[in-house]
């Protein structure tokens, strides 16, 4: 048989779209498994990444497929996004025409691979239908105080003329564009994600054994829970007649309250109100006030990674316990969004504070000894543990038992509580863009904001729009944005923003688990989700583990509360494969080492394509691109094909029937390779993801074969391999399965021969005085005895004439004998 990739691919991709081969069964009695790859954002050309990524999930849904499970493997594309607007400025194009022109480009191309999506189940985020149950769930959040409305400070990106979400802004800079985000005050929607900020921490544990331990880690340092004492600064009285009577006190947020006898100033974030009514009053000099408003311009991020900086307030408030007089500065370290955007300073025990006080020349005081006892002249903080000193009645306590006492104090003397806070913040999900989904709410002078009535769903954007880069055009159409207010009937305004794109992939993995002949009447069916979720299998890159997947988390955390779905968390396991680099980089335009994956699946086939993807590395590391790799792949996949024609139809229907202990060495061994390809086979999909080391292990398999001479082994170990190959290189094995294995199909589920694994004999290394000079071979049950015996007679010249002092042997892995001289 000829191999012709062309050919066989073509043949079977026909045949399988014709068949329906992979669409998921309405029997809901059987054993299931979801199998989801990220879709896909449709920007004109699939890349290697895509490859990748598809490839895996494709390998994961073929090995459940072939286990008698019912598998729902879907595809469908991620929309909706600013990438569109610019495409249609730069190439006079309607956003939409763009996207689905991308559509079914990228269709064919991920067709040409050989991938066995579900063809009824394919949707993208702009269509209508999804946009109109999206507008649903939003406005039951708005409804349950999940959503809301307020101004506050954002991170804005002018060229993007947009709003970013915290977890957006990359190093100071938009992560689309890269340019510097600016902080500007406007209103805006809120997902209340703050609300599931312990129960998105607590289900992280749940995900242990099956997600990357650094995802979780990552989304633990993101959801930041600590636990601390809040309490009250008073101002003193002086400092409270330079402002307003509102401004009396505030309040502070410590993980430390250890330390607060070593408080030697306290610190306000740029934003915080009453740093923002002495900037606005004018109230410092205009040197001090020119420099809050520089603090101010910066993003919380940036100012993370920046040196220190601060300004005297010219207040002072009274410490809580002590009474003692505090200075009150604004310092660029502290952050609005986190205990109030106001800290107690405790410079001896903390580093951050250590610095600014050095550079402020502001006073250290140590109220925590460790074993070297008092720190004559501090060069940094001692954040080690310790006893208190200088601590009134807390003095000489542990620091540890310290915090929960100090805490006690307060509790008890009603000063403060004790407090948990979260890093995370509530998700901003407005967009001043075009080509997203429109948010469901009006604008009424008489009503206030009002959510659209769920009978007019979906708001759907209009397409007479001209994309020039400049504003929003919703904004300035001259009739779309004019409508009645669903309460009144009043003339109203339709809110113009419309949603970031995350919230679409945050809830699509839910859309996918409901049978689309009930998709025009709800957006989840709640029997369809029971069964489908959670996702077993989730392939996707790395860089989405917290804007992604926490999203994700919480969206479907929401939705079972709404009652939507009884699903709590999303997917399962995770796997995050590594990026394909060329010349040791991300490939790119820009530096010129792009593959294109059409030009290597019309040069070699999509089967060379998927076997190297799936060869060349483990999947969760980088994979380096290899063409002389790539050119290995084929010729692998040439010689399986070509060694077919050794498999003869009469040993096809006599292999179950193989007597093992009759077998030679040679046949035996060829067995036994097979079948350890199979045991790897399972161990693959079901834990270790270690696809390199199953088609390592395939290959030496058909090897083993190649050296023995029995038509049944031959004829077995091809149709195991067939079977085994079939999730990475599916057209060829179609194709061998349907010449030599008519009787057969891919719906078996083969059973491991225990007695292939049964050695007729083992090696064993002899060395002498620790160094290996030869091996034995014995039987697997030899005695002791045996062993020594046979291992003196192999090592007779190094031993002869010399007296053995010591005889060692290790069972199953060598013998060594100790002589003297």
């Amino acid at each position: 048989m000829e191999y012709i990739p062309k050919e066989i691919e073509a043949k079977w991709q026909k045949y399988w779209i014709e068949n329906d081969s992979f669409e998921p069964d309405d029997d809901y009695k059987k054993e299931k498994k979801y199998i989801l790859s990220m879709f896909p954002y449709p920007s004109g050309r699939i890349h290697m990444g895509h490859v990748r990524n598809y490839c895996l999930g494709d390998a994961f849904a073929r090995f459940f497929r072939k286990a008698n499970f019912n598998v729902l493997h879907p595809i469908g594309w991620d929309s909706f996004g600013m990438p569109a607007e610019n495409a249609a400025i730069k190439h006079k194009l309607h956003p939409k025409k763009w996207t689905y022109e991308n559509i079914d480009y990228m269709r064919d191309e991920l067709k040409a691979l050989g991938l066995s999506f579900s063809q009824t189940r394919e949707f993208a985020t702009s269509d209508e239908l999804y946009t109109k149950w999206e507008q649903e769930f939003i406005i039951k959040m708005y409804e349950e105080k999940l959503l809301y409305r307020k101004s506050t400070t954002v991170n804005w990106c002018e060229p993007c003329h947009t709003v970013l979400a915290n977890e957006q802004v990359e190093e100071g800079c938009c992560w689309r564009c890269d340019t510097p985000v600016e902080q500007k005050e406007m209103p805006g929607y809120y997902v209340a994600i703050t609300k599931y900020a312990q129960d998105l921490l607590d289900d992280l544990k749940g995900l242990e054994n099956d997600w990357p331990s650094q995802v979780l880690t990552m989304q633990e340092n993101w959801i930041g829970r600590s636990e601390g004492l809040e309490f009250t600064f008073e101002l003193t009285k002086e400092s409270r007649y330079k402002l307003d009577k509102q401004f009396a006190s505030y309040k502070v947020f410590t993980t430390r309250p250890d330390t607060i006898y070593g408080i030697s100033y306290s610190a306000l974030a740029p934003e915080h109100p009453i740093v923002q009514y002495l900037v606005d009053n004018k109230l410092l000099s205009d040197k001090k006030l020119n420099a809050i408003k520089a603090m101010q311009k910066v993003s919380e991020r940036d100012r993370a990674t920046m040196p220190k900086e601060g300004v005297s307030l010219e207040l002072e408030v009274m410490h809580p316990l002590t009474g003692e007089r505090i200075p009150v500065w604004v310092a660029n370290f502290v952050l609005s969004s986190y205990g109030g955007g106001a800290v107690m300073a405790v410079p001896a025990h903390d580093q951050r504070d250590f610095e600014f006080a050095r550079e402020y020349d502001l006073p250290i005081k140590q109220v925590i000894v460790g074993p070297d006892g008092l720190i004559e002249k501090m060069t940094e903080a001692y954040t080690g543990e310790g006893d208190l000193i200088n601590s009134e009645s807390f003095t000489n306590i542990k620091n540890t038992k310290a915090k929960k006492a100090i805490i006690y104090h307060f509790e008890q003397n009603s000063f403060g509580t004790k407090q948990i806070n979260f890093k995370l913040r509530d998700w901003g999900v407005s967009r001043q863009r075009y080509w997203g989904a429109p948010i469901p709410f009006v604008h009424c002078d008489d009503c206030g904001l009002v959510p659209e009535k769920t009978k007019n769903l979906p708001i759907a954007l209009p397409e007479d729009v001209e994309i020039t880069g400049e504003g929003n055009p919703l904004d300035t159409h001259p009739t779309w944005k004019h409508c009645k207010c669903p309460e009144c009937g009043k003339d109203a305004i339709r809110e113009t923003d419309t949603l970031d794109t995350f919230v679409q992939s945050s809830w699509y993995f839910l859309r996918y688990a409901t049978n689309p002949k009930k998709w025009n009447k709800e957006g989840i069916n709640e029997s369809d989700s029971n069964y489908w979720m959670d996702v077993d299998q989730y392939i996707g890159g790395i860089e989405h583990a917290i804007l992604h997947l926490l999203y994700a988390r919480f969206f479907t955390k929401a939705l079972n509360d709404l009652g939507y779905t009884n699903s709590k968390e999303p997917f399962k396991r995770l796997l995050t494969q590594g990026m394909v680099l060329k010349d040791g980089a991300k490939m790119s335009k820009s530096k010129g080492n792009v593959v294109d994956p059409d030009s290597i699946v019309e040069k070699y086939g999509a089967d060379t394509a998927r076997l190297f993807m799936l060869f060349a590395a483990p999947p969760t590391k980088e994979l380096e691109w290899n063409d002389s790799a790539v050119d290995g792949a084929f010729r692998f996949i040439r010689k399986f094909n070509e060694r077919a024609s050794h498999v003869t139809q009469e040993a096809v229907n006599s292999f179950e029937n193989i007597d093992h202990s009759s077998l030679d060495k040679k046949e035996k061994e060829a067995r036994r390779k097979v079948y350890e390809a199979l045991q790897k086979s399972n161990d693959v999909f079901n834990k270790t993801y270690a696809f390199n080391t199953l088609i390592a292990s395939s290959m030496e398999a058909m090897n083993a074969l190649q050296v023995q001479e029995n038509d049944l082994v031959w004829a077995e170990g091809y149709y195991i391999l067939t079977n085994i190959l079939e999730p990475i290189i599916p057209h060829l094995s179609w194709e061998i399965a349907d010449n030599l294995f008519k009787r057969k199909n891919f719906k078996n589920n083969i059973k491991i021969k225990e007695e292939v694994f049964a050695l007729d004999s083992i090696a064993l290394a002899v060395t002498i005085n620790g160094k290996k000079r030869c091996e034995i071979e014995v039987t697997p049950d030899a005695s002791k005895d045996e062993i020594l015996s046979e291992a003196k007679i192999a090592s007779k010249k190094w031993i002869e004439g010399k007296e053995i002092i010591k005889e060692i042997v290790v069972p199953n892995k060598l013998v060594n004998l100790v002589i003297k001289g």
